[in-house]
This record gives C-alpha cells, sequence and structure tokens, in this order.
C-alpha cells in the first residue's frame, strides 16, 4: 500500500528527526474570510476557497459577493453529471462584470509553509490535498530539476470543486463560476480553480438542469462568512486532512480501490457545531 505522507523536504526532515509526526486534531474550523456562503433556490452552498492557488479569483469573487454582484443570477447552464455554471450578469455565457478579465491561474508554486498533503505518489505526478480541495503536483523527480524547488500544483476537478469560467482566451475569467456535479479531469489545467464545496453538494447536483434550463434555479445571495452575523454563519467544521482519522479512510480507500485510486475518491467530511 502507498504511504501517506506529507509534502515538503522541511516536513520530511522534521518527521526523520521525530520519528513521529507532531499530532494533528481529526477536524478544523473554517476561516471565515475565505469561506463563500451561497443562499440558493434549493439550498445553502458553502465553499472553502483557496487562495494559494487562484488568488486573483478568490479575491474577485470576494469583491462580487461584497458588491451583491452575485445575488439573484440564474443558473445559466447545467449539465446532467458535468457542471453548474453561473455568475454571468447576463443570465447567459459570454457575460462580465465591471472589471477586467483576469490572468490564467491553471498552476502555483506552493510558500514551504503551504503545508499541503500527499496521498499519491506515481512515476509521473502526485495528488492530494491542500485544504479541502484536491490537487495534483509535479512528481519528486521533476520537482528536483531546476532552481524553483516550491512544489508546482494545480486544482484536480474532482466533485464539488469551484472553478473559473472563461471564453476562448486563457486569460478572459471575470465572473463567471462553476461548481462541479461530479469529476471532470479533463479540465485540470485548463480552468483556475478557486475552491471546494465542503456543505451542500447534493444542492450542487439539485439544481435544475438545462442549457439554458427551463426553470432556471439562481443565487439568492452570496455573502463571504466573515461579513454575516455570527447566527447565519455555518456552524461546522471540516475533516482535517492532516488528522489521523483522515489519513486512515485514506487508506482504507487505497486498500478496496488499488490502482484505480485517484484524489477524486477521498471525500471531505464535515461535522455540524
Amino acid at each position: 500500500m502507498r504511504r501517506i505522507i506529507e509534502a515538503g523536504a522541511i516536513a520530511l526532515a522534521a518527521l526523520a528527526c521525530l520519528g513521529a509526526a507532531r499530532p494533528q486534531p481529526d477536524w478544523r474550523a473554517l476561516d471565515p474570510a475565505d469561506t463563500l456562503v451561497i443562499e440558493t433556490s434549493k439550498g445553502r452552498i458553502v465553499v472553502e476557497m483557496q487562495p494559494l492557488l487562484a488568488p486573483k479569483a478568490v479575491e474577485r469573487v470576494k469583491r462580487l459577493a461584497r458588491e451583491g454582484v452575485y445575488d439573484g443570477l440564474l443558473f445559466h447552464r447545467v449539465i446532467e453529471g458535468f457542471v453548474d455554471q453561473t455568475g454571468n450578469p447576463n443570465n447567459r455565457d459570454g457575460g462580465t462584470s465591471a472589471y477586467p478579465d483576469l490572468p490564467a491561474e491553471f498552476s502555483a508554486r506552493l510558500p514551504p509553509q503551504a503545508g499541503d498533503v500527499v496521498v499519491l505518489e506515481r512515476s509521473d505526478a502526485v495528488e492530494g490535498f491542500l485544504g479541502s480541495t484536491p490537487i495534483s503536483g509535479a512528481s519528486a523527480t521533476e520537482q528536483a530539476l531546476g532552481g524553483d524547488h516550491r512544489r508546482r500544483v494545480w486544482g484536480a476537478y474532482c466533485a464539488g470543486v469551484a472553478g473559473m469560467g472563461r471564453q476562448a482566451g486563457i486569460d478572459t475569467a471575470n465572473s463567471e463560476i462553476f461548481f462541479m456535479r461530479a469529476p471532470a479531469r479533463r479540465l485540470d489545467h485548463d480552468y483556475a480553480v478557486w475552491g471546494r464545496v465542503v456543505q451542500g453538494l447534493e444542492v450542487v447536483r439539485a439544481i435544475a438542469v438545462g442549457e439554458p434550463p427551463a426553470d432556471p434555479d439562481r443565487m439568492v445571495r452570496v455573502r463571504l462568512a466573515a461579513e454575516l452575523p455570527a447566527a447565519e454563519r455555518p456552524r461546522l467544521e471540516v475533516a482535517n486532512e492532516r488528522g489521523p482519522a483522515f489519513r486512515a479512510r485514506v487508506a482504507q480507500l487505497q486498500a478496496r480501490l488499488g490502482a484505480r485510486f485517484s484524489v477524486c475518491d477521498v471525500p471531505i467530511p464535515i461535522r455540524q457545531l
């Protein structure tokens, strides 16, 4: 069975010296400043945003949420087994906000303190998590090449992952966002990943289907958790990807699925407080 290891030379050196990782809790709180709460016509969706992967996309989503641009917008293109698209002020493909398009953020170099967790090592790549967001990354061999040894990673388009829509040009992301109803790894490296749904995947999958839907659902209100009254904030914790319970769950999945195992097979449990 493949070993579950924490990435990064500093972490590995510490493990070698101490003989064991520092104990980690099985649950962790969400950062309200990086938690997006979307009230839809079908229910609530909570997204843990990941600025280490796509900082400009995260900042744009935050800005549009603060300004109320997303409030009331339709899910204008929804494909069963694939994706829910929304976020265009004109409620159809091609709409943009009042702000300039964003540069492509299809991969990132992580700082040493980022603390990503690798759960699968292949000869040509690794897979793991950055917070709750699934990622792929360069192999250890490739990572050793060149002068920049920061881990190179990109978001993995698993179920629940949140991405930035764009037009044909790679530098055309603006306001459109989408949520994965199911995995579609062909989107990796092609669209910026800015977070993952940690609560409400069943809502994502319940959004009315169509291009456009005959009776479309909508985002009723979109806010940062940090800017909501305390009583309206999500009261939940997510599984700590560094905790022993998460590691044990991954090991069980690897044993059961064998060579078919991928990062998309690993759910991120939550618990209500």
